[in-house]
C-alpha cells in the first residue's frame, strides 16, 4: 500500500471508528471516464448491519475531514458503503477473520496461466494466501492480490 493509500485509511478510520463503526476498507479508484476525476469508496461496518442513515452520516463527517485535509488531487466522489454480500476483504486480517468461507480473488498478474482464483479461504502462511480450489490447496502471493471478495452464501 502506497503512502497516499495508508493516509486516506487513517483519515477515514480517524472518522469512522469513533463513530461506532468498523471501516472495513477503502478503495480509491479511477472514474474512467472522459470528465476526469475518481472515487473513493469507503467500506463500513457494524455488528447490527449498516442502513442508509448510518452511510450519509459518515460520509457527512467524512467529507469534511476530506476538504480540510486535502489528500486527493483533483476532483473525486465520496461514496460510503455497507460491505454487502460479496464482502471485500482487505488483507491478512480478513483472510484470516473468514477463513472456511468462499472467496473469490483476483490477481493483478498470472499465476500458472490465470488470474482469477474461487475457493475456500484457508489462511496465511508467511507472504502467501491459502485458498483450497477444486481440492487442491493454492498459495497465492499476498503482494500479487488486486482484489478479493467473499461469495454470497444463500
Amino acid at each position: 500500500m502506497t503512502h497516499s493509500a495508508h493516509k486516506l485509511v487513517d483519515l477515514a478510520r480517524s472518522v469512522v471508528e469513533p463513530m461506532g463503526y468498523e471501516l472495513v476498507g477503502v478503495e480509491h479508484l479511477p472514474h474512467g471516464g472522459s470528465h476526469g476525476g475518481s472515487i473513493l469508496r469507503v467500506y463500513i461496518d457494524a455488528e447490527q448491519g449498516i442502513n442508509l442513515d448510518d452511510c450519509s452520516a459518515v460520509s457527512h463527517q467524512l467529507s469534511g475531514v476530506l476538504e480540510v485535509e486535502d489528500p486527493i488531487p483533483g476532483h473525486y466522489d465520496l461514496e460510503v458503503s455497507s460491505p454487502g454480500l460479496d464482502r471485500p476483504l482487505f488483507g491478512v486480517a480478513h483472510y484470516e477473520r473468514f477463513r472456511g468461507r468462499r472467496a473469490k480473488v483476483r490477481l493483478g498478474v498470472k499465476l500458472e496461466g490465470r488470474r482469477n482464483f474461487e475457493g475456500l479461504l484457508a489462511g496465511v502462511e508467511g507472504d502467501r494466501l491459502r485458498l483450497e480450489v477444486d481440492g487442491a490447496v493454492r498459495e497465492l502471493p499476498l503482494a500479487t492480490i488486486e482484489s478479493a471478495r467473499l461469495v454470497p452464501e444463500f
